[in-house]
């Protein structure tokens, strides 16, 4: 439509168009969640879509309705409100985008994702950040946009002198008296120590993800009334160095790294597999066992592939190492002008949110609204990924499809080789028919091992400015360069001849650099205490949440980098901390003075999440195989796009070695707020809602694991309390009383009488057991 009747158009049918006033939007700030929702799915809407008739750069304005501020969203047009906070279905905004009457943009209509998006905005209330809310942006030209005072996470990391507190004796580690000082100065004690027992079952969950068996704890017990803290430095050494350690703290990185075996649905009834995916989960596993230095690991994944190596072995490993660029969800390639600039989007929200903290992303169509972040330095960053080749491998269909990197060898992953005659591809199918297309030929020979990763283009070179995030609109050009807020101790240039990832890689491990070593510690002490010291671990920007303890954060990140960002090293401090150690009970005062546990004056009770829960269940039913899976099951089968089989076979390997399909998680996992792993997720969603309690009772996975572990407790004695005890024993770690003695006993006698089958009796006993709430939480 010509721009002379778009305008006409949008004067008669815009006025309708408007947005309720203030009042009628919630007064409350915007949580870090819905900052994220709007800046990621509504701003980019309304720039594309609406700001060439609806902002005050427009020639003339549509019905008097502006959508580039948020005062004039709220004033609304000439016609009176058209948004209803929290009800879309009576928004004439909604009606509009879904062409229900109104015909909103008129030239054609936004994708389904895009009005559902809209919808859910609408539905939450309607957040929108958008306030004068000004921070300084150093410009690239040395100027600055003048605002409020610095952002505090870009400030320098000290090193703090440690506090001095009244009770000397209480700190274990310098740490401690970080935390003391803090709850002195409100004038409150912490609580107790945690009882040994409790404190076995806490380190076990946190450093392995496993439950300890009731041998272990009994040893530990024995241990620690004999040597104290020493038997405790004990058994968090051992645990250090278990082959499990890696596949539970590897697991929380690769929440950060979103990944997964699958594209995800991508708006065409697809969910195309990424079968050479399981190579970097195996990578990041290794790494966190082998304790990588954390500088050395972020290297490996943004330049692996740019590294000097000394054996082929090595170099395969940090060709693998790069698949954190190449494993994000890509949007569907047909039809999208945008599909390179996507992939780069989703390559520098991995680096902004997942290692600096910063959504880097929002400045992709102007100049972040909050934090000092210019649209300069969004396509100085983008001209390094513009300068990257992405090969995510043979991929499910004609519309998203790229090379693999090929492996020399692959002696580094301890799994077997394909079967033989196996090619590491998906099988496509005709778009009209379903039926098998004819397999992509290959260049790799059968059983030729493949991985996702990047390398540089041959000519790499700078990138333009995309004017409102478009392909289609450039502006100028911009150096390939860094975020100009950080300040370095020293100035680096990225080498022309290269994409720039080395020289990025080098600028985010840089000893100076406010971001990276206060984001890690921040995430070690998230996943030690269940909140972080900044209790929003992917965005320490002008809306996220500010450190509790400013000061302990910056000495942990200190201590980080001064032992050689060992990450081992630092969870080892914490845990051996008078501060971890606590109990999770307090006194009703305590609770009172400190109830959200801000100051941790006590440790937090925290539920099991996903994967612990289900290698919980396996572990007591005595099903867990602990040796590594080979490959995955993705790897292992041709799929077929639209008639794919189900990949979420039995297995009884550790949940990490699962098939996590985007759009299609494990059925065992997906009740305990699993992520979708289509982004950055530093710390998941926890909830508890009856629908919980209900997928435990009639799970399939959790009846098989029941009747195993009552074949257990059946081969133990043939006393009905000493299979009792055992079974009591066994999933909790500890001795039941008398009276859970009568009441179990009780149920047993009840259940087979009215099922008149022993064995059903005890499965139903242990399934109680692996439901409940004890077993399922930690203190």
């Amino acid at each position: 439509m010509p721009r002379t009747h778009r305008s006409n158009f949008c004067q008669s049918i815009f006025p309708l168009l408007v947005v309720c006033n203030a009042t009628m939007v919630s007064a409350q700030a915007p949580s870090a969640e819905d900052v994220k929702f709007f800046e990621n799915k509504i701003r980019p809407v309304l720039v594309k879509h609406c700001y060439e008739c609806h902002s005050k750069d427009s020639k003339e304005v549509g019905g008097k309705l502006l959508v580039d501020s948020r005062d004039g969203l709220h004033r609304g047009g000439e016609s009176g409100p058209a948004l209803v906070a929290g009800k879309p279905a009576k928004s004439l905004l909604i009606q509009a985008v879904q062409y229900d009457g109104l015909q909103m943009p008129p030239d054609q209509p936004l994708p389904e994702a895009v009005v559902n998006d809209l919808i859910e905005w609408v539905r939450r209330g309607a957040p929108d950040p958008r306030q004068p809310k000004a921070v300084a942006v150093r410009q690239r030209d040395g100027s600055t946009v003048s605002g409020n005072e610095p952002l505090w996470s870009l400030q320098p990391i000290q090193n703090p002198a440690v506090p001095d507190v009244l009770n000397a004796e209480w700190p274990r580690d310098p740490l401690d008296r970080f935390v003391l000082a803090r709850i002195e100065a409100a004038k409150l004690t912490p609580t107790a120590d945690a009882e040994p027992r409790k404190l076995a079952r806490r380190l076990y969950f946190d450093l392995v993800g496993l439950p300890p068996t009731m041998s272990a704890v009994e040893a530990f017990v024995a241990d620690y009334e004999s040597r104290g803290p020493e038997a405790t430095a004990n058994l968090i050494d051992q645990l250090l160095a278990s082959p499990q350690f890696g596949e539970r703290w590897g697991r929380y990185w690769l929440d950060v790294a979103r990944y997964g075996e699958s594209n995800g649905n991508d708006g065409l009834s697809r969910n195309p597999t990424f079968p050479h995916a399981w190579r970097y989960r195996d990578y990041v596993i290794q790494a966190f066992n082998a304790d990588t230095p954390f500088d050395q690991f972020v290297t490996e994944q943004i330049a692996g592939d740019l590294l000097p190596d000394d054996s082929p072995e090595q170099k395969d490993r940090q060709r693998i190492a790069t698949g954190f660029l190449a494993l994000g969800s890509k949007p569907a390639k047909a039809m999208n002008a945008n599909f390179e600039m996507d992939v780069v989007a989703d390559q520098i929200d991995a680096i902004g949110r997942g290692i600096l903290g910063l959504s880097v992303a929002c400045a992709r169509c102007h100049d972040h609204k909050f934090d000092p972040i210019p649209t300069r330095d969004y396509y100085a960053l983008a001209g390094i990924f513009t300068s990257t080749e992405t090969m995510w491998g043979t991929a499910a269909h004609e519309g998203l499809t790229a090379p693999a990197t090929d492996l020399h060898v692959l002696q580094t992953a301890p799994h077997t080789p394909p079967p033989k005659d196996f090619v590491e591809t998906v099988a496509v199918t005709d778009s009209n028919t379903g039926k098998p297309k004819t397999p992509p030929k290959s260049k790799w020979k059968p059983g030729t091992p493949l991985a996702m990763g990047v390398r540089d283009r041959a000519k790499p070179a700078d990138t333009k400015v995309n004017i409102k995030g478009e392909m289609a609109k450039t502006g100028e050009v911009v150096p390939r360069g860094f975020l100009t807020a950080c300040e370095l101790a020293e100035k680096l240039e990225v080498d022309a001849t290269q994409s720039g990832r080395l020289q990025l890689a080098k600028w985010i491990t840089h000893p100076s650099h406010p971001l990276t070593a206060r984001v890690l510690a921040n995430r070690i002490w998230l996943q030690l205490f269940g909140a972080g010291i900044v209790t929003t671990p992917d965005d320490f920007g002008v809306y996220g949440e500010r450190p509790t303890h400013p000061e302990l954060l910056d000495h942990l990140a200190t201590r980080l980098k001064a032992g050689n960002w060992s990450i081992k090293q630092l969870i080892r401090a914490i845990v051996l901390s008078r501060t971890y150690q606590l109990a999770s009970d307090a006194d009703a005062k305590l609770i009172e003075g400190d109830p959200q546990n801000r100051l941790l004056t006590r440790h937090s009770r925290r539920r099991l999440d996903a994967e612990m829960l289900r290698d919980s269940m396996l572990q007591v039913s005595g099903q867990l195989q602990l040796q590594p899976a080979e490959g995955s099951l993705v790897r292992h089968r041709d799929i077929l796009v639209n008639l794919a089989g189900n990949l979420h076979q039995p297995s009884n390997h550790r949940s990490i070695y699962l098939c996590y399909l985007r759009s299609s998680p494990p059925p065992e996992l997906a009740a305990f707020d699993l992520p979708d792993f289509a982004s950055v997720i530093g710390q998941r969603d926890v909830s508890t809602v009856p629908n919980q309690a209900l997928h435990l009772y009639n799970s399939p996975f959790v009846i098989e694991q029941s009747n195993h572990f009552a074949q257990w407790v059946l081969s133990e004695t043939a006393s009905a309390e000493g299979r009792l005890r055992s079974a009591w024993e066994r999933a909790l770690g500890r001795e039941p009383n008398q009276a859970e003695i009568a009441k179990a006993l009780e149920l047993v006698r009840l259940t087979e009488t009215e099922l008149a089958d022993e064995d059903k009796a005890w499965a139903s006993f242990c399934q109680a057991l692996l439901i409940a709430n004890e077993f399922r939480y930690v203190d």
